[in-house]
């Protein structure tokens, strides 16, 4: 595969549960040896288009393609250049690490020699090998998840897919797990699809990062890009106890865009600063404090969704 080829293609991906659509219309593509961020609230369809990219749900229309593979026409080809790193740890953990990745690269038709080797490899990437013949009952939960990288990576597949790869995991775990990340991309030219509750993640390790909303896809750009479009300016005016906050969201909205979350209403201005100030008050809402937004990526995140990533909404 030459640098910068295509190694997922979604095409007109969408997927229907009776009259509930899940995901509209996907078109998505991701090029080789990139880290791509795919973000959405809850809800907006982001498991679903993942699910029918690897395979696991059957789309309703359109198609996906991984590394050259049609995942409807040769499903085992497609998956075998997929390395699904799900949020939910798949390990058996009654038995060793060393079992349990010979019984997934068993899975991908690994033998013999080839196993082995592949095994050694990935335990050093996760830096398993001293606790490879233990238990995987015995291990830490940071420990878990480095193991459940190294099971998606035993077949050195050219996709990386990391659905939620940090939760609930350690400082040198978490740590571990991005200069893995890097050293993928950097050393092997890898593609990675990655998702996370933590923006920080995604802004810090991915070169590209689209956005899911209700189905649909509202953005999909360079992060640096969609920061300076779509984050600038931001403010977030805390209300005094007692204001009514839909009156003063609905005030603030004149004048920019304007969402509530509890007391505090988040406004990305379309003009001067003051007049906001200014709406807000007169709606009767007493203004507590008001701060500027650095411009980051879970601000563009707000301005397009409405929602924080973590609020579970």
């Amino acid at each position: 595969m030459s640098p910068g080829a295509a190694v997922v293609e979604a095409q007109g991906l969408g997927k229907d549960y009776g009259e509930l659509t899940a995901v509209r219309s996907l078109d998505l593509t991701l090029a080789e040896g990139e880290i791509f961020g795919f973000l959405g609230p809850n809800g907006a369809g982001k498991t679903t288009a993942i699910s029918m990219m690897c395979g696991v749900v059957t789309p309703s229309r359109g198609r996906a393609v991984i590394a050259g593979h049609d995942m409807g026409a040769d499903p085992f080809a497609a998956k075998r250049a997929l390395g699904l790193v799900p949020q939910d740890l798949a390990l058996y953990e009654e038995i060793t690490a060393r079992q349990n990745l010979a019984f997934f690269g068993g899975l991908y038709g690994l033998r013999g020699a080839a196993l082995e080797k592949r095994i050694d490899v990935v335990l050093e990437v996760a830096g398993l090998q001293e606790r490879s013949r233990e238990p995987v009952e015995q291990f830490s939960g940071g420990m878990k998840r480095r193991l459940n990288l190294a099971v998606g990576l035993v077949h050195e597949p050219r996709l990386l897919v990391l659905d939620e790869p940090t939760v609930g995991v350690d400082p040198h775990s978490r740590n571990h797990i991005f200069e893995t990340i890097r050293h993928l991309q950097a050393e092997q030219g890898m593609t990675v699809l990655y998702t996370s509750h933590y923006m920080e993640e995604v802004q810090v390790l991915c070169d590209r990062v689209a956005i899911l909303d209700k189905g649909e896809l509202i953005a999909n750009d360079r992060v640096d890009e969609l920061i300076a479009a779509h984050a600038s300016g931001a403010l977030e005016i805390d209300l005094a106890a007692g204001a009514d906050g839909e009156a003063a969201v609905a005030a603030a909205a004149a004048h920019g865009e304007a969402t509530l979350k509890g007391k505090v209403v988040h406004v990305v201005p379309s003009g001067a600063i003051g007049p906001v100030i200014t709406a807000v008050e007169a709606s009767g809402a007493q203004v507590a404090s008001v701060r500027s937004m650095q411009s980051d990526l879970e601000t563009v995140f707000l301005t397009l969704t409405g929602h924080h990533l973590r609020d579970g909404t």
